[in-house]
């Protein structure tokens, strides 16, 4: 999977997505047993979100290095979610992913995803809105398949998911694109009704 420079501000912008999935997925003082990041790249979402027991899957072994100690750097195909027991997890997180690969290979993967999360357990996605950005998608040639916000709805349920919140347009294509890098206006532009060139939607879905 291609993977975008390591761009100074990535850590203070992903801080203020972290916080803002922390208020959906979060109660007050709450804390995860484990949590699950795919296709983790700089692992800036999972180097932050609170949870005891933290795993990521990254094919480019380079990326490990920007793990925090505390993080179970799997250097593997993360469309077999290989060691992970059935009804273990309670979120998995994917930024940027499920594009990237083809039918048979969500005919893998997401299955595993359902049996390993536990009940009610959270699959959370970020990801290009087709809808939204159709000019551009194909900019990144490793783009297999196509999801938007109305798409991304069946397909999940087809998998058993039940859909929790859907949210058009949240970010803007890529970190490159003309977003706030600040921690505290980035936290402005989330929690707006209007948000500029927001190309990248928000699913949040639950096992039922």
């Amino acid at each position: 999977m291609k993977h975008y420079p390591h761009l100074s501000y990535r850590t203070g912008v992903w801080q203020e997505i972290v916080r803002y999935i922390g208020s959906d997925i979060l109660t007050t003082g709450n804390i995860l047993d484990t949590c699950v990041e795919l296709g983790a790249g700089y692992c800036d979402f999972i180097n932050q979100f609170p949870a005891l027991t933290k795993i990521c899957y990254e094919q480019n072994k380079e990326m490990e290095k920007f793990a925090l100690p505390d993080i179970d750097f799997r250097c593997q195909d993360a469309v077999y979610l290989s060691g992970l027991e059935d009804d273990s997890i309670d979120l998995l997180f994917a930024s940027n992913f499920l594009e990237h690969l083809n039918d048979k290979e969500h005919e893998i993967l997401l299955p595993r995803i359902y049996d390993a999360l536990k009940q009610n357990g959270k699959l959370v996605l970020i990801q290009p809105n087709y809808r939204l950005c159709s000019t551009t998608y194909f900019d990144d040639e490793t783009h297999q398949s196509v999801f938007d916000d109305i798409n991304i709805q069946s397909f999940l349920v087809k998998y058993g998911f039940e859909i929790c919140k859907i949210t058009p347009g949240l970010l803007p294509f890529s970190m490159k694109s003309r977003m706030p890098k600040w921690p505290i206006l980035v936290r402005l532009y989330l929690n707006s009704p209007i948000r500029p060139n927001s190309a990248q939607m928000y699913v949040i879905a639950q096992k039922r």
